[in-house]
């Protein structure tokens, strides 16, 4: 299991309370998926309780609030544990007073760490892959500050003001570092070579940890392009990768075709404070409400979710339980990894093997 850092939580708690955000399109049927098998893979002792939260474009289409204070408050003040979080709906256009939810909680949280692990129980491509990227949360371009000007021609030029500071540079360099550390036999650390990201994050090798990353972990620096180039010629070759918000994002979707699909790529927003558990996916309107939507990503990042909050050995179960239903039966699996198979059965297939 990923080892993130955990903050605020101990598995000898008797009782966990998770709240539950379904949001748009399929979060509304992977979510529900991820919380059955979290039912199924903690001790029957453990007092669990969910919260249902809300948020979500379609939600902002019914209230014109598309994340609601109380979900922010319940997730700040103690209300629940941790979080999961289903998908969000992107319009295509420009909607007056909307932005998206799952970003404005990650910053109101302070989750500054989006932490992707990228891996396969099969070899693919001849090759093994298990890679972590871990994505800046809350600056780069999504901090979403853009306008439109007009010139003399009569044509229009629109811009895009992008933030990278130190702080959030050095805290998710040092998150980054923290665990290429603990990822056993491993030692390939990337940052994507932006100025001052570029700069935070050589100072944190060289000086962080008292002088002990440099020690134990080898870092190397890769363009952005060729990373992606890279990525897919030599999937092998990356462990931990640390990049900028933007570059995170994209580097990510793009592992995950190494993999399968989107549909089996969790993630975890880590803060000091708080997590909430991300299948990577969005919210593919073209087949929710169809009962194929794949819940393997929402799964493995119940997986991440518990992990943080000090529930390793049920994460590690929940992982071994995945990957046997990947490995065991192609057929089974739903349809945007080549099977038949359907939510439900999946679902079904992953309690069986826990």
């Amino acid at each position: 299991m990923l080892p993130l850092r955990r903050s605020f939580a101990s598995s000898t708690k008797s009782s966990l309370t998770i709240g539950l955000i379904p949001a748009d399109g399929i979060g509304r049927e992977v979510i529900p998926a991820a919380r059955r098998v979290i039912e199924a893979a903690l001790p029957s002792s453990v007092r669990l309780n969910f919260v249902d939260l809300e948020a979500g474009f379609e939600l902002f289409q019914k209230t014109g609030v598309a994340l609601p204070e109380e979900t922010v408050r319940t997730c700040l003040d103690g209300g629940v544990d941790g979080a999961m979080f289903g998908s969000v709906s992107s319009p295509s256009h420009k909607v007056e007073g909307y932005s998206s939810p799952i970003v404005a909680l990650r910053k109101k949280l302070d989750l500054y760490a989006n932490v992707r692990p990228v891996a396969s129980p099969a070899a693919a491509l001849g090759k093994k892959i298990d890679m972590v990227i871990v994505r800046e949360n809350t600056e780069c371009l999504y901090i979403k500050s853009e306008k439109i000007e007009k010139n003399p021609d009569g044509t229009r030029t629109a811009y895009a003001t992008r933030k990278i500071s130190e702080t959030a540079s050095r805290r998710i360099a040092t998150m980054a570092f923290n665990i290429a550390q603990k990822r056993a036999g491993l030692s390939n650390v990337l940052s994507v070579t932006d100025g001052l990201f570029r700069e935070v994050c050589l100072d944190v090798w060289k000086n962080g940890n008292n002088g002990d990353f440099k020690k134990t972990v080898r870092m190397d620096e890769q363009l952005v392009d060729s990373m992606v180039y890279r990525l897919f010629r030599e999937p092998e070759k990356f462990d931990v990768c640390v990049a900028p918000n933007l570059y995170g994002d994209i580097i990510s979707d793009g592992a995950a075709a190494l993999v399968g699909s989107l549909g089996v790529v969790a993630s975890a927003n880590v803060g000091d404070k708080f997590c909430i558990g991300e299948p990577v996916h969005g919210s593919a309107p073209d087949i929710a409400g169809k009962g194929i939507a794949n819940p393997i990503a929402s799964i493995r990042s119940a997986s991440m979710l518990l992990s943080h909050l000090g529930w390793s050995a049920e994460a590690k179960k929940i992982d071994a339980a995945v990957d046997r239903v990947l490995l065991e039966n192609p057929a089974q699996l739903t349809p945007d990894l080549g099977g038949k198979g359907t939510t439900e059965q999946v679902t079904q297939a992953v309690i069986r093997h826990l």
